[in-house]
Formats: C-alpha cells, structure tokens, sequence
C-alpha cells in the first residue's frame, strides 16, 4: 500500500582522490573518484499532492531552484516516467549539505528523492534500475544512494564498494560563494593547456585505498588528493587563506572538496577536530565550519535503521 508521507536522509560526500583524465568525446572528463560519504545531511521528504512541487528549507534554501530543473524534480519526474504514472508529488527538502560546495548537496537531493517517492508510490523499483536512473540524473547521484565509501570510475557513475576499517574525523569550511563544477572543469583543462601537460589515464591509489581499509587517518592524509584543486583556487583564491588555516590548526590533510569551494580537513581525533573546527571560525576565511564524521550510510527512509548500503 501507498503510504501518505516518507522521509529520505541522504549524505553529503568528499572526495578523497579525484584523479581526472582529459575530455571525453561526450564532454565528461574520466575519473577515478574514490568517495566517502560524511554525516551531514539533507532530508527530502515526499508527501502525495495533485501536482508536482518543491519546496525548501534550511540555511542556503534561497539557493536551491524550486522549478523542474532542480535535480530532486528530475528524479521524481524519471520515476514517474519509468513507471508510467505522474509525478504528483509534493518534494520538501530540509536543506544542510552546503550548496554549489563540492560536497554532492543536488545528487543527494536525487537519490533522496528517487528513494521517497519509489517508497510514497509503491512502486518498489529494483536497486538496479535506481541506479541507472541515478546515473542518467548525474556523475554523483549513484553514490549519494548508496553511501559508505566506493571508486567511481567513467565519470565517476560507476561505482565499487570500498571497505572502511574505522571512522574519520573531518572539518568542512563552506566558503561565502559558489562554484559551478562545469566551470571548475573548464578551468582544469586552460590550467593542463596552458602548462602543456598531457593528463594521464586516471587511476585509484593503492597507498589510498589501503589507508581506507586500514582506518587509518595519518595513512589517509598522507594518500588524499584532488586534480581539480588547482583550477578551484585559480577560480576562487581566497580559498588558499581557508586551507592555510586549517592546516596550521593541527589538520592531518587540507583540500577543497570536490570541485569546491568547500574545503575539508582530516583531523586525527573528535577532539582535534573540535580545535580545528574553532580556528576555522576564528580565522575569518570561511562563513560557516561543521565537524562530522566518515563513512555515513546512503540514502534512507528515516525510520530505516542507519547502514550503508552497497552498490
């Protein structure tokens, strides 16, 4: 039976390697992308309405487009497509992953809402076909299904499950602006031309993934890096200052997350994090500074249990 109302909980991410090749014929850059989902979250809920609606709320909810080209739309509207019914739905999303942040706050919107409305509707879509609609929706979107820890390769859609042998402390600083990530790609590929550097064939990193499996955050810092921060900082200088502060309070590794502009900080412990996060605050780089922790589990209904699922 239908039901009346479902709630999804769907994390944000950071991307521990993203190692980028050069343009493919479709336009998208190859990846080796190894993801790690964190603990912070949007919440998308699904309510049975005449038509289709979005709705948001949270600390950047001026941000999110409440038109069809929001990505949580587009998710109910290939659902309803796939099944053949309408997309009569009412989609509230409760707004705490940063937006247009490196950190996968529209993927997970997606894939929160292809989970609420497939629970809303009955629909019971098999996992397979959740995923491919989850790809045909982005790069990202995959992922923010499942959760935990995992390589994307292609264009990051193509997921394998990693194992994580413990939980990583981390620090997110969301900066006072945006990035758009196809601008970020661009900015890649001027940088390589410019430098006349030819871009390898992306590839996981061993020493990174053993790290992971391991548990162990010194190994992990030691391993982690981001093709795309380069051309993040050349769009978005400022940030330099924000990682600068970050790594001098005591983290064991600085980036930007993503295609930015958020960046994110390894600590070693809770405690760590804490004194990191309140340098952060007090450096004056960053609008906002949140401590949480990794892996996180996938999207789920909120009266799930908490687990990660694999792909």
């Amino acid at each position: 039976m239908s039901r009346q109302s479902v709630t999804v909980r769907v994390p944000a991410k950071v991307n521990v390697q993203l190692a980028v090749g050069g343009p493919r014929p479709d336009g998208f850059h190859g990846l080796a992308n190894v993801f790690l989902a964190v603990g912070l979250y949007d919440e998308v809920t699904a309510t049975a309405a005449g038509e289709l609606r979005i709705t948001c709320s949270g600390p950047d909810a001026g941000q999110v487009p409440l038109d069809r080209s929001n990505l949580a739309a587009r998710a109910a509207l290939a659902l309803a497509e796939r099944h053949g019914r309408g997309a009569d739905v009412h989609l509230h999303i409760d707004k705490d992953i940063p937006v247009a942040g490196g950190m996968a706050g529209g993927s997970a919107d997606a894939a929160g809402a292809l989970v609420a409305c497939d629970a809303l509707w009955g629909t019971e879509t098999p996992r397979d076909e959740l995923m491919e609609i989850c790809a045909e929706l982005g790069s990202d979107v995959p992922f923010s299904l499942v959760g935990g820890a995992a390589l994307g390769t292609g264009r990051g859609e193509r997921l394998a499950p990693i194992e994580v042998g413990g939980t990583f402390h981390w620090v997110f600083a969301a900066a006072d602006g945006g990035l758009s990530t196809p601008a970020v790609y661009r900015e890649f590929d001027r940088l390589c031309e410019a430098a006349g550097r030819t871009v390898p064939e992306p590839e996981a990193s061993p020493v990174l993934l053993d790290a992971l499996r391991a548990g162990d955050p010194k190994a992990l810092a030691d391993a982690v890096s981001n093709d795309l921060q380069p051309a993040a900082l050349s769009l978005f200088p400022s940030l330099a200052d924000t990682l600068r502060a970050g790594s001098e309070a005591g983290a064991l590794a600085a980036l930007v997350s993503g295609s930015g502009p958020t960046t994110a900080y390894l600590a070693a412990s809770a405690e760590s994090a804490r004194e990191i996060a309140d340098a952060l605050r007090a450096s004056g780089t960053c609008r906002t500074v949140r401590t949480t922790t990794a892996p996180a589990p996938g999207a789920h209904p909120t009266d799930a249990p908490d687990r990660s699922s694999a792909p």
